[in-house]
């Protein structure tokens, strides 16, 4: 017994000590069982025990810190006396066998109990010991108000055969709980495996190679096109793959099934538009005496968008790369053509400085948009409205907006840039009274529709066409060489500079 086991007062100091001991209460406590409602199985025993000792009393007794419980009472009140008087302390300190008192009233450890001198009339006592992995946790015990001769053996044998049975039924029900509470957690885990899986979009597998049978959540055959099943085997998953990514897919699942214990493999799914990509990852749980793959768990997850977005990068940069070597061909005929038509170098750096910052304002829209194309009114205010410097707008700009591909926006930039800093310059922007009407229009049918864009300027001084065509006239009329069709109108009329700009509208949306 425990040195350290607290001593109940009124109790021997041995019955004390054997009621105290810390294991025996640790598996007391461990079985969960005080306190808890009745239940007609221990009934049951305590009924067959008074039956069996011919007695009208019967309990099932635990004993706790300072307490006794009854787990089941037969004859008697739920009442239970403290430890310091209880009958079963002595029995579960007495040892493995029965302790009984035939007449309380003439043994020394009983005659002033409470439970003899009180409304109980305690006389006759049998109990046996309840002993659960080695500790006495109670006591299967039977009473009466009158004395009786010492029971037979096979009575005391009976009796200790239903503690023994008391003892198994408490062990079983906590097998029981501890089972529910393990089911319960199980239960919950899958719960949260599921809604992890399914946040996560993952269809799960295992894979018994043996009978080559595939169980799956349903979201695998979804994920593959198959009829809805929780039940695939692994023809089905091959026949479901694209065949260009079949014979890749196979030797990529025999090497990791001979080498590793992992597999890792993407494909595209047949019959499907767009493509839908998938990715599994597997890892060999089972294998056999001669280290055969036997049973395989893996998940499946959709990597369509990042397929997508890793076509879309290579798209983008193939054509950033295409835009660069056009653009530095672009940077390299403004300077050459800018130098040339300058007298000096300061009107050169001038006016090479404008036209790179209206090349870079159109290439700076056109990255932000990952090079899909810009909105023609996006594109105006910004390459236009900082040359109408009055406090009142003398630039009117009307037309539904429209998607310009890159080489539309590019050129139609330079252009707008021209014109604006000629009227800036010499034109109707030269004056408080000039005007610039800037609209543009959609013309043509569907399928052959064309975006014709008017630039027309009045209110400011007459217009004299010049001797020679400086390079900001041959940068309007050639800035949209690439776009093929395209035609450029320049013309300096007397009221004012008049430009119209048509060309082809693509269809981006594919």
């Amino acid at each position: 017994m425990n040195s350290k086991a607290k001593i109940v007062p009124d109790l021997p100091a041995e019955v004390a000590c054997a009621v105290e001991d810390e294991d025996r209460l640790a598996v007391l406590h461990g079985l969960e069982i005080l306190d808890t409602a009745a239940d007609p199985d221990f009934d049951r025993i305590s009924s067959l025990a008074a039956a069996v000792m011919q007695v009208p009393i019967a309990t099932v007794t635990l004993l706790d810190h300072g307490r006794q419980w009854f787990k089941s009472c037969f004859g008697l009140d739920k009442t239970a006396p403290a430890t310091d008087t209880s009958f079963c302390a002595h029995a579960i300190a007495a040892g493995h066998e029965p302790m009984v008192v035939t007449d309380a009233t003439t043994d020394p450890r009983f005659k002033a109990n409470p439970l003899v001198t009180g409304k109980h009339h305690v006389r006759f006592y049998a109990g046996a010991p309840i002993i659960v992995a080695g500790a006495r946790i109670g006591a299967l015990c039977v009473l009466d108000s009158k004395p009786h001769p010492f029971p037979s053996r096979a009575e005391l044998d009976q009796l200790k055969a239903l503690a023994d049975l008391a003892a198994s039924l408490f062990i079983l029900k906590d097998a029981t709980r501890s089972g529910a509470i393990a089911e319960a957690a199980l239960v919950r885990e899958e719960k949260r495996r599921a809604i992890a899986l399914d946040a996560a979009s993952l269809a799960s597998w295992a894979w018994d190679i043996r009978t080559d049978v595939i169980e799956c959540d349903t979201l695998l055959t979804e994920l593959f096109n198959l009829p809805r099943s929780n039940r695939l085997r692994a023809r089905d998953i091959l026949t479901a793959i694209d065949p260009r990514d079949v014979y890749q897919t196979e030797t990529r699942f025999r090497d990791a099934l001979t080498g590793s214990d992992d597999y890792f493999g993407e494909y595209r799914v047949m019959g499907i538009h767009p493509p839908r990509w998938l990715a599994t990852r597997g890892r060999v749980i089972e294998r056999d005496g001669d280290g055969k793959p036997t049973l395989i768990f893996g998940v499946n997850y959709d990597i369509s968008e990042r397929k997508l977005g890793d076509e879309r990068q290579r798209l983008l940069l193939r054509e950033l790369n295409h835009r660069v070597k056009n653009t530095l061909a672009t940077v390299q005929a403004l300077a050459t053509q800018t130098v040339r038509h300058a007298r000096q170098p300061s009107e050169f750096l001038e006016a090479f400085g404008a036209r790179l910052q209206a090349l870079g304002i159109a290439h700076n829209l056109l990255s932000d948009r990952e090079w899909r194309g810009i909105g023609i009114r996006e594109l105006v205010q910004i390459e236009v409205r900082p040359f109408d410097t009055a406090k009142q707008a003398r630039l009117t700009i009307s037309g539904d907006d429209l998607l310009l591909s890159p080489d539309q926006a590019v050129g139609l930039g330079l252009i707008l840039h021209e014109l604006g800093s000629n009227a800036l310059q010499y034109g109707s922007l030269s004056v408080v009274s000039g005007r610039i009407d800037l609209g543009w229009r959609k013309q043509g049918r569907k399928g052959a529709q064309r975006l014709v864009l008017t630039w027309r300027e009045s209110g400011g001084p007459q217009v004299v066409p010049p001797e020679r065509h400086g390079f900001g006239s041959i940068l309007i009329r050639r800035s949209l060489a690439k776009v093929i069709a395209s035609e450029v109108t320049h013309e300096f009329r007397p009221e004012g500079v008049f430009a119209e700009i048509s060309m082809p509208l693509e269809d981006l949306s594919k």
